[in-house]
């Protein structure tokens, strides 16, 4: 198999990206003492995770880091943090990602700035077959450059490809005209832009976590920021989808995000816009400053649906670019933009991030030997992907590339699914995400069992002592959805 998968053991092997993945492949790779060279566009490790650093990941340290990155790290001295701590993008980076992408044994072999542009065969097109795989890879670099590689691990990601607003795939009319209203997925509302959406009306259109995560910022936005108004346009006739599992997700963080959000539906603090489905976009002036901008639905018959705002921001979802792999031969699944063996295991019409079975090299490789799409890439349109799964990938194909098969093909891994969470650490993990000491937390949990006997439901009697102790609101709000959830309260109190 190590022959077949590398023209030559003495050229690299060459990983695409320095982010979490790409970095732990250049882990697993230095561990098995193969050549390789990481290509990153950005001027430093990460660049994507630093485009969302003030946002908190609702999976713990547990969950992010890899196991070879973390031996190379102890190796270099390091401390790893607290396993049920929750880090935010730039913890990530400052705790774990920096650090690794210094250590000795991967430091040297990172360049910086290096945009891949296009890959192929050395002197042969796609079209050639005699002798393809034992041709080496050639990378070119935006700079003219050009690498040559025994295999190509593509860890890039789709952070830079973001879906557009229009429903049917497509820009929707108007779209392009409309960017200095629309952001991409978490922009920082609660930070560096605090001033574009603080007073404005604000829609938020997608369905996923990163709608969530934004329209939970908006929502402590408005508390402090008269005038700011918050609409979730999806188009979903029901948004229980978006919800998850609420106390039954084995990330408590992650089940309590979709049931913060539900009751601040309920509570009318956020506008729901159901059905909708994005055809065309109609600023209403030159630029944000001198009007909003109209968000149409239009349905078969003509009739329109029309949301008049001030700023639009796109959590649609991410798509892959596999336009620098045109010369290669991949066969990709045609709903998913997966590898075909890996889509059926990963849809989201089936699967969530936990019920992904694992895999390896096997179900990642493509007609073209030697090249593998790891990481967000590797899953194309579905959004179910962790970390965890992708450290898994780059170790069963590091194995492989070393020619290691039992352990390439001994694929094992416990992700986190909807299943059964403890009230105490869900409860105790929620409230860390949401900034609450271990003390803090205890003093609610005492003060919310003195309201139990007089409040109607558990979220009530949630809301009663976090006012009673002058606990942030909107951490009352979830820690409120994640009460009524574990006790399973039949409705929502009325937090308005």
């Amino acid at each position: 198999m190590a022959d077949s998968l590398s023209p030559s053991p003495d050229l690299p092997v060459a990983v695409i990206g320095a982010g979490p993945v790409g970095l732990a492949a250049a882990a697993h790779l230095s561990e098995r003492g193969l050549p390789f060279v990481v290509l990153e566009a950005g001027d430093q490790a990460a660049a994507s995770v630093r485009a969302w650093g003030h946002v908190q990941l609702f999976s713990p340290w547990e969950f992010n880091t890899d196991p070879a990155a973390r031996r190379l790290l102890t190796a270099a001295g390091w401390s790893e943090p607290e396993a049920s701590g929750l880090p935010t993008g730039e913890e990530l980076i400052k705790q774990y990602l920096g650090p690794l992408s210094e250590v000795p044994a991967l430091a040297p072999h990172v360049r910086y700035g290096a945009k891949v542009t296009a890959i192929t065969r050395q002197g042969i097109d796609r079209m050639r077959s005699a002798g393809r795989e034992r041709t080496p890879f050639l990378l070119r670099l935006e700079t003219g450059e050009e690498v040559l590689a025994r295999a190509v691990i593509d860890a890039s990601g789709t952070f830079t490809q973001p879906n557009v607003l229009g429903a049917n795939g497509l820009p929707a009319h108007g779209e392009h005209d409309a960017r200095p209203w629309v952001a991409s997925a978490m922009p920082d509302v609660l930070g560096s832009e605090r001033a574009r959406y603080a007073g404005q009306h604000t829609v938020v259109v997608g369905a996923g976590h990163s709608a969530a995560t934004t329209l939970l910022a908006l929502a402590e936005l408005a508390k402090g920021e008269p005038g700011t108004r918050i609409t979730w346009a999806i188009r979903a006739s029901d948004p229980a989808g978006s919800f998850g599992g609420g106390s039954d997700d084995e990330l408590p963080a992650r089940g309590a995000l979709g049931s913060g959000i539900k009751l601040l539906v309920d509570s009318g603090r956020i506008a729901l816009a159901p059905n909708f489905r994005t055809s065309a976009i109609r600023p209403l002036g030159a630029d944000p400053a001198s009007g909003g901008v109209e968000l149409v639905s239009r349905e078969a018959d003509g009739n329109e649906t029309v949301i008049v705002a001030d700023r639009i921001v796109a959590a649609t979802g991410y798509r892959p670019d596999f336009g620098i792999a045109a010369e290669l031969r991949l066969e990709l699944d045609p709903i998913m933009e997966a590898v075909r063996p890996l889509a059926r295991l990963i849809d989201p019409n089936h699967h969530s991030c936990g019920t992904v079975t694992p895999h390896g090299y096997a179900e990642l490789a493509h007609p073209e030997p030697g090249y593998f799409a790891v990481g967000m890439k590797s899953y194309g349109r579905a959004p179910t992907f962790l970390m965890l799964t992708g450290y898994e990938q780059v170790r069963s194909i590091a194995a492989a590339l070393a020619g290691d098969m039992e352990s390439a093909r001994s694929v094992e891994l416990r992700l986190p699914e909807t299943g059964v969470c403890s009230v105490v650490s869900g409860g105790a993990a929620l409230a860390t995400r949401l900034g609450l000491t271990p003390e803090r937390h205890e003093q609610l949990l005492h003060a919310t069992a003195k309201h139990l006997g007089t409040s109607p439901t558990a979220a009530d009697a949630v809301l009663a002592a976090a006012a009673e102790l002058g606990v942030d609101e909107t951490a009352a709000l979830q820690l409120a959805a994640f009460a009524a959830e574990q006790f399973d309260v039949p409705s929502a109190p009325n937090c308005g």
